[in-house]
């Protein structure tokens, strides 16, 4: 047995940045791939922006602000900040040439033979320039603001994220060479693709008007009549630009009295942090860059030259505009999630009885989110329902169940709500839906001093004849109608009364300053968690050295934690098996003689986000099945409050391990991870073709009597020799080596 405690830190660990762009990495594949629909493939390219855009502003920032303050501490993987910058640097300016060819060579020209046009200025017949100029008068014109900088005009704080035209200019009535320096700023609140007439253009390329589909950027637009906002000056150089800056938040929540009223504050101020990132047009002179640079004080390393144009994430709202809907061949065949196999055939007066008769197991986005919708409807109009509690962290914009939240508390019940505030990007969100629930006279908790309470759990309580009844929903997921249709959680309804003895504790633990010494059911982040997987593990590890069968199977969004990943690597050193699905962020080495020889690590990409969070443990014949809401992440162990908890129905259980064997049988979706931390497709070579996702769409409208396909033969086809993504596009030869 190697000993590990003697190794160096980068031969046991993968650096956790470098690890996530690699995750975007694989997001690109998808869009890079020729059996992704082709409007799909624009969503994915879109996704790749909005995941580096957060990254930047989080993640970045993050490192910059340990840079200066001179923190010299190392990562998980022995790097330091400064030395984590460099690295993201030099695969970030190796990505984003890669992301705007899959957009120029790849994209583009495979709309236009759809008949869906993203035009230029110079592109435009006489009919779209007319339509263009009329637009940029009525809609554009009187929004613009040129802001000049010179002595008494200083650089305007420029917004992050926000789309801006750089130029120089000179006075046409002189000849002095002087020039002057001005900045336009897009508007934010007009959708940035403008749609064209298509009449001549389309007879122009020999096509049909109903058919074909002009677009053209804001940004472009304003380009082209820049010059009618800068009488008498002459437009000598020009530039598109756009900054992101730290939008880390610093609360001290020890010493803030009010934490919405901070986070409102802290959200007013985040467009203003600094500049860490500066994307420019590859066109960009020396000259204007020289001044940005100089103006927002931006390292060299953070500048990017941009060939296309700059922000890709419009193709995700081109890829759903409803006119494009009618080309379903650009589409994912249409899916809708179907009646949990659970509740067919079953019988009940109410959510309640159905629940009463036996634990039901919820599958999303292949099964319907509607039952989770119902239980919290039915607990709000119910008179027999005394209360509900939930936890909540992102909802959807219109939620039913904040709506469903209220009408219980207008009907007496009691309603308590953990609505966590602190869940980046959606604080504002949260902030409203807080304010409306309390006016509703629902009691909102914000969450906890230091901790995010991630959990996801609901507990209705119900006066029935027999006495009190506790109903509860656990999940891995968010209660958010809208995303339960694009990830892939699981949950679960019982009435069992040790989860429901478990669930009141933990209410109270977190409405009031209640600390049960013991639990029957439930295991709670961030003070039990961790002891609880390491004693898990180490049952496999005793049970390996004991010669009996020993193994783990693991399926979540990341893995970073170092107790964890060396636990592991202890039982894979003992002999345990242990199948690790990992969607994102993966700082283990498998497969590393010695250390992880019996370790693989999977990330499943594709159309749906793999979300749920499994872990199944041998335990010597006795298996043992748990759902969760927390990754092996260190901040989900010791920075959150988190529930894991045990799937105990059979049936149930049967249910989660199938999720499992059916995502390891994948030879589609899934990227297999080498030691490296590199990714490649697995291998097809003697397998059936499956696609996990694909197979769990058909498996679930079997299961509810809707079988439209015979999904046997359409997705089981053996196969040999190579097959393997033959038409996989690869045509830089600088593609990348390995997808929130």
């Amino acid at each position: 047995m190697i000993n590990i405690e003697n190794m160096e830190r980068e031969d046991l660990f993968i650096n956790r940045e470098l690890s996530w762009l690699s995750f975007n990495e694989r997001i690109l594949r998808e869009a890079r791939d020729n059996k992704t629909p082709l409007l799909e493939r624009l969503s994915f390219l879109s996704i790749t922006q909005t995941n580096q855009d957060e990254f930047v502003m989080v993640r970045i920032a993050s490192l910059k602000d340990q840079v200066e303050m001179k923190d010299y501490s190392r990562d998980l993987a022995g790097m330091t900040g400064a030395e984590q910058l460099r690295a993201i640097s030099q695969v970030m300016h190796d990505f984003i040439p890669q992301q705007y060819s899959t957009y120029n060579r790849q994209l583009l020209p495979r709309l236009e033979k759809e008949g869906i046009f993203i035009l230029t200025p110079d592109r435009l017949v006489e009919e779209q320039e007319a339509f263009i100029y009329d637009y940029f008068k009525s809609a554009l014109y009187p929004s613009l603001t040129p802001m000049a900088v010179d002595q008494g005009r200083p650089f305007p704080l420029i917004p992050t994220m926000s789309q801006n035209i750089a130029v120089l200019l000179e006075r046409e009535d002189k000849d002095d060479g002087k020039q002057f320096f001005a900045t336009v700023q897009i508007p934010s609140g007009v959708p940035r693709l403008v749609k064209l007439p298509v009449g001549q253009f389309a007879h122009s390329k020999g096509l049909l008007p109903r058919t074909t589909h002009c677009y053209i950027l804001l940004e472009d637009i304003i380009n082209r009549y820049l010059g009618e906002i800068f009488h008498s000056l002459k437009i000598v150089e020009r530039c598109n630009y756009r900054v992101l800056r730290n939008s880390v938040m610093d609360i001290d929540e020890e010493e803030t009295p009010d934490l919405m009223t901070e986070i409102e504050k802290q959200l007013r101020l985040r467009q203003w942090g600094e500049v860490i990132h500066l994307a420019v047009r590859d066109d960009v002179s020396p000259k204007i860059l020289k001044k940005l640079q100089k103006m927002m004080r931006v390292e060299k390393e953070d500048i990017y030259h941009i060939p296309g144009p700059i922000d890709l994430s419009f193709l995700g709202k081109l890829s759903r505009t409803p006119e494009l809907s009618y080309k379903t061949h650009l589409h994912y065949t249409p899916y809708e999630p179907q009646t949990p196999a659970m509740l067919v055939g079953r019988k009940g007066d109410s959510i309640f009885d159905l629940i009463k008769q036996k634990d039901i197991f919820l599958s999303l986005p292949y099964e319907s989110f509607n039952p989770v919708l119902e239980f919290v409807k039915q607990s709000a109009r119910d008179p027999k329902v005394l209360a509900i509690k939930q936890t909540l962290y992102r909802v959807s914009g219109h939620s039913p169940i904040i709506r469903y939240l209220e009408e219980a508390a207008l009907n007496g019940k009691q309603v308590l709500v953990l609505l966590e505030l602190k869940a980046r990007f959606d604080e504002e969100n949260n902030i409203q839906w807080a304010k409306r629930l309390e006016r509703a006279g629902c009691h909102v908790i914000y969450g906890l001093v230091g901790l995010k309470t991630h959990s996801k759990i609901t507990m209705v309580v119900r006066e029935e004849e027999e006495g009190i009844r506790r109903y509860l929903h656990l999940g891995t997921g968010n209660y958010n109608d809208t995303t339960a249709k694009i990830y892939t959680d699981l949950g679960i309804f019982t009435c069992a009364e040790n989860y429901g003895v478990d669930a009141t504790e933990f209410f109270n633990m977190i409405s009031g300053y209640s600390e049960p010494t013991g639990w029957n059911r439930l295991t709670i982040a961030p003070y039990w968690l961790r002891q609880r997987f390491y004693d898990l593990i180490d049952r496999e590890i005793q049970n390996a050295k004991d010669g009996r069968e020993a193994y783990i199977w693991a399926k979540m969004n990341s893995l970073n934690d170092e107790g964890i990943i060396r636990k592991l690597y202890e039982a894979s050193q003992a002999g345990v098996k242990i199948d690790l699905i990992v969607r994102g962020i993966c700082c283990l080495r498998p497969g590393v003689p010695g250390i992880s020889e019996t370790i693989t690590v999977r990330s499943i990409t594709g159309r749906y986000l793999e979300h749920s969070r499994i872990y199944v443990f041998a335990n010597i014949g006795k298996e043992e099945v748990y759902l969760s809401s927390a990754d092996w992440m260190s901040r989900n162990l010791d920075r959150r409050v988190e529930l894991l908890f045990p799937v105990e129905d059979e049936e149930c259980k049967a249910r989660a391990k199938e999720i499992m064997e059916i995502q390891f049988a994948d030879t589609e979706r899934a990227n297999i991870m080498a030691s490296d931390g590199t990714y490649k497709k697995q291998d097809r070579r003697g397998k059936v073709i499956l696609d996990c996702q694909s197979f769990q769409e058909n498996l679930a409208m079997e299961r509810a009597g809707n079988e439209k396909t015979r999904w046997k033969e359409r997705i089981f086809e053996p196969i040999n020799g190579l097959g393997a993504h033959e038409d996989y596009d690869q045509t830089d030869a600088s593609d990348m080596l390995e997808e929130d």
